[in-house]
């Protein structure tokens, strides 16, 4: 194998060289940048994802909390405060970019004297992303949980913060994984847009590669082979998972025997 690698290095491809022998050439060559950059936006990926998931909850139970008229004013107006910053939150990075809120937020911290790294602003982007995304999936796979469920937590004495966490969202979970998949499928691709930070993902790994000779063409498509191979793979995963959570097929509930009794 080595002197496989050896041998293809030695011989550059030359103009009449075809698609298939330049991009064996740029694999081998650039194999180095292409896997760091791979575990890179893998890194990011789930990273802010899975953050961007916990994220995602916490504004689905504001966004989900009731203003009743027997609160504490105080309770009251904490209550009015979080849903009006989650609200201005959600609306900003619905409505903006994530290539510009990677520049805005990693300049910005920096020229604050917050050394962040583009790694990390490249997480924080996309947690927010997630968060901002998912809020409204949450609150919908929250609010499709039957009323009673929450109402028979409360009534043994649960908070609603309580009754959300061991009661509602367990049940919300299955509704919501299908989009949850999506959200990191799609996270996965979207950290191309990085590479405007400094951040050597796969889209800066082919830029690289393709601009050491010109051949910017093929080395987009290493990329894009990768990114299918990821994608393909994570997706097959996430099928796996939802029809586990969908439980058994064959399953008959209590009230039929308790009908035939």
């Amino acid at each position: 194998m080595g002197n496989l690698m050896t041998v293809l290095l030695a011989v550059t491809p030359t103009k009449e060289s075809g698609l298939i022998e330049w991009v064996i050439f740029l694999v081998v060559k650039y194999k180095d940048i292409f896997i760091q950059a791979t575990w890179t936006t893998l890194y990011i990926a789930v990273i802010g994802t899975l953050l961007g998931f916990v994220l995602d909850f916490a504004v689905g139970v504001v966004n989900t909390t009731n203003i009743n008229a027997e609160d504490h004013i105080l309770k009251k107006n904490l209550y009015r405060l979080l849903k009006a910053v989650v609200f201005v939150y959600v609306e900003i990075f619905r409505d903006t970019p994530m290539i510009v809120q990677g520049m805005v937020i990693y300049y910005g911290l920096r020229q604050s004297n917050i050394m962040i790294s583009s790694v990390m602003a490249g997480i924080l982007v996309t947690l927010l992303n997630s968060g901002a995304y998912m809020g409204e999936t949450v609150r919908g796979g929250i609010n499709s949980v039957d009323d009673g469920q929450r109402e028979g937590a409360l009534a043994m004495g649960m908070s609603h913060v309580g009754a959300m966490i061991y009661v509602i969202i367990p049940q919300a979970l299955r509704n919501i994984f299908p989009e949850m998949g999506n959200m990191f499928l799609n996270n996965l691709k979207m950290t191309s847009v990085l590479n405007v930070i400094g951040v050597s993902e796969l889209f800066l790994a082919a830029k690289t590669a393709g601009g050491s000779y010109y051949k910017y063409f093929e080395s987009y498509i290493v990329i894009a082979i990768i990114y299918l191979v990821l994608c393909f793979a994570f997706n097959r995963i996430f099928l796996w998972v939802e029809k586990k959570l969908q439980g058994r097929e064959d399953y008959e509930l209590a009230t039929e025997y308790l009908e035939n009794e």
